[in-house]
């Protein structure tokens, strides 16, 4: 019996688009964290002390991290949007998530902790994929820079071509033969 099951691929652009549209979804989000917290930095740092004073955590501990995370959180923001130092944005964003997420796990605020872990997911998938980030500022940079002048580019294309043609022969490697 012959069944007929669908072909079910993932196509590469397809990838890169969902990753576009992921890391916009991730970067806005920190963008208006980081617009909204920055405009009223002491009263978000008096928030947060407030929030974790029965923690393990010491007060000038609390209050310094409060001081980094809006602007932090901005630039991160406006990197991951544009895709620009996107790596290391990333990287930055995952040890802001790590922080943040010691200090809701010492007041034992298991919502806001269970929450944190789907920015994990999503950090994790834009950094394991970042191969994926062809539209972005990085990949516009990385091509810029490798692309040859046309010139250079004609000229090269034209020496690999009798480098090939003329070249050193490969050596081919023959299969065993079958008996």
């Amino acid at each position: 019996m012959n069944e007929h099951k669908p072909h079910i691929s993932l196509r590469p652009n397809d990838i890169a688009i969902a990753y576009l549209l992921l890391r916009l979804l991730i970067g806005f989000n920190f963008l208006n964290r980081g617009i909204t917290r920055t405009t009223d930095i002491p009263g978000f740092v008096a928030e947060t002390v407030e929030q974790l004073q029965n923690s393990y955590i010491p007060e000038f501990l609390v209050t310094i991290n409060s001081y980094l995370v809006p602007p932090v959180q901005l630039i991160v923001g406006i990197l991951i949007t544009l895709g620009l130092a996107t790596r290391g944005a990333l990287i930055a964003t995952f040890i802001l998530m790590i922080m943040l997420k010691i200090g809701v796990t010492s007041i034992q605020n298991w919502g806001a902790a269970t929450s944190m872990l789907s920015y994990g997911l999503v950090l994790f998938i834009l950094l394991a994929g970042l191969s994926f980030n062809i539209y972005s500022i990085d990949h516009w940079i990385k091509t810029k820079k490798t692309a040859p002048a046309s010139t250079t580019s004609y000229e090269q294309s034209r020496n690999n071509f009798f480098a090939f043609k003329f070249g050193k022969k490969r050596r081919r490697h023959r299969l065993p033969s079958q008996y």
